[in-house]
């Protein structure tokens, strides 16, 4: 197949930072062509949303791994002026089939081979025995990653709340300005902003793909030195990205961050994980609870899920040669039990919403074990703050799910007209009816489309009741027990609050 109409490398160039710009709210000439597009923070709908509209100007969508491959927009751009045919620009190499948009058909690539348990060694010279041991009651000063996140926001706001810590928090900024600013905005965002406690969020200048964390060598010494505590909560989540782009941030990251806990001083790490770790086929219909281990890795397809296991098994060597780590392994994270406040940009709120402008819900055994952001980041700083947490890793997923059935019906009280079709239906109305990016499916379908086991199933295939294990939290919610931290049903004033706020932030019409 050729494209539609052949463009100059400068035509793609100029579209690319015409449309990179709108998607992120930001003026044209603050798009730099020779930067690398992680740096602009897009997530895995606005790599699809980007990729979607490329469909309409060249005639084929290629696949968004050539985002990973030709990370700058000059690279892209003369990448794809040089295609002369769909196969050429795809490029894929991660073992995926590709649905063209045109003809429907597939388009086959051979996977290599990817060992995860050969990906699991953690640099040797990362040991807290070179490390002094010190004891002290509550941390003056904690090291934290992922501040400008969802779920990092909140265990900010609640360490803050909890401590009298400084929070020295990792950020990715020109500046130490500007890193301030984008934190702040972070918080301001989610409505968890208080100004008090302005002085006490310090911001630390850095990235996390790069070693050290992206900070010059002596002040890494230097936060070795001071810092007590650290919450690693950072990750690239981007869901078609393979695990070769998500390793540097993902894997080498925590590695990095486990280097800062064991020089000058100990420092205890309480690292966020996800139920990802359990992804594996070989765990299908098996309860698995809290300490079990997690060795199998075949079968667990999706980039992000394999950084997560190998990441935490650089974690537990890291425990195994005595650094003190707690382990949080949360499902999706919901909005705010409390205010509704969510990530608009998660895949649970882009399904909905693409769900009721179709009309239609694939009717698919799922259960939604999501728990309130609130929830989960109490439960982490709760948590990793007892003693007898050490060396110990929490589920946090919700503790009594409902079926996707249930959400549906729900929607429907509410007045929106919607039933649930069989999935190959659902399927087809996705491949044929939605042609629009107005439809935020329209931008999931390489994601929802995509071919990525053996048994050719779709990603949705993979996550069906009967693949996925029952996640045990009992050990968790007895270690909670002693506090004031419970899980909120999913009830009708739960849903109420999740969607008068989708509502009334204009993310939602009114039926």
């Amino acid at each position: 197949m050729t494209l539609k109409q052949s463009y100059s490398a400068a035509d793609i160039q100029a579209w690319l930072v015409s449309n990179l710009a709108e998607l992120i709210g930001v003026e044209t000439d603050e798009i730099d062509v020779s930067e690398n597009l992680e740096t602009y923070g897009l997530d895995s709908a606005q790599a699809m949303t980007l990729v979607s509209k490329l469909e309409k100007l060249l005639g084929f969508q290629p696949s968004p791994l050539l985002l990973w491959h030709y990370p700058t927009i000059a690279s892209l751009s003369q990448r794809l002026a040089d295609s002369d045919s769909v196969a050429s620009a795809i490029e894929l190499q991660e073992g995926v089939q590709v649905q063209d948009s045109q003809t429907n058909s597939n388009v086959n690539i051979v996977a290599p081979v990817l060992d995860l348990g050969a990906e699991a060694v953690l640099d040797p010279t990362i040991h807290p025995g070179a490390a002094s041991s010190v004891s002290i009651g509550e941390p003056k000063n904690i090291f934290l990653t992922g501040g400008t996140g969802f779920l990092g926001a909140f265990i900010i706001r609640e360490l803050l709340q909890e401590t009298d810590a400084d929070i020295y928090c990792l950020v990715r900024a020109a500046n130490s300005t500007e890193g301030k600013n984008k934190l702040q905005k972070n918080l301001e965002q989610y409505a968890i902003w208080d100004e008090k406690f302005n002085s006490r969020i310090i911001p630390i200048v850095g990235d996390l793909s790069e070693p050290l964390l992206g900070i010059a060598s002596e002040q890494f010494q230097i936060l070795a030195t001071n810092i007590d505590t650290i919450y690693h909560s950072a990750a690239l989540l981007n869901y078609v990205y393979p695990y070769s782009a998500l390793k540097t941030a993902n894997v080498l990251g925590t590695q990095e961050v486990l280097r800062l806990a064991c020089q000058i001083k100990v420092k205890p790490v309480h690292y966020v994980s996800s139920v990802a770790v359990f992804e594996s086929p070989a765990y299908a219909g098996h309860l698995v609870e809290e300490q079990d281990d997690f060795n199998h890795w075949e079968g667990i397809y999706l980039g992000y899920s394999q950084t997560k296991w190998v990441a935490e098994k650089l974690v537990k060597i890291a425990r195994d040669r005595g650094l003190p780590v707690t382990i949080h392994r949360p499902p999706l994270i919901s909005g705010d039990s409390k205010t509704g406040i969510c990530n608009t940009h998660d895949f649970i709120n882009l399904m909905t919403k693409g769900c009721l402008q179709m009309g239609c819900f694939p009717d698919v055994d799922y259960m939604l074990d999501m728990s309130p952001v609130d929830y989960v980041s109490k439960a982490v700083v709760y948590l990793s703050r007892q003693k007898e947490s050490i060396g110990k890793a929490f589920h946090l997923q919700h503790p009594q799910p409902i079926s996707l059935k249930n959400l549906v019906e729900w929607v429907r009280s509410f007045g929106y007209p919607v039933e649930m079709i069989p999935y190959e239906q659902w399927q087809a109305e996705l491949i044929n009816n939605v042609s629009s990016v107005d439809n935020p499916l329209y931008t999931l379908r390489p994601f929802l489309l995509e071919r990525w086991s053996d048994e050719q199933l779709t990603i949705p295939d993979l996550y069906l009741q009967a693949r996925r294990p029952t996640i045990s939290c009992q050990e968790t919610l007895k270690a909670l027990s002693g506090s004031s931290i419970v899980c909120p049903p999913i009830d009708s004033q739960l849903l109420m609050t999740y969607t008068s706020y989708l509502i009334n932030s204009g993310f939602l019409t009114l039926a």
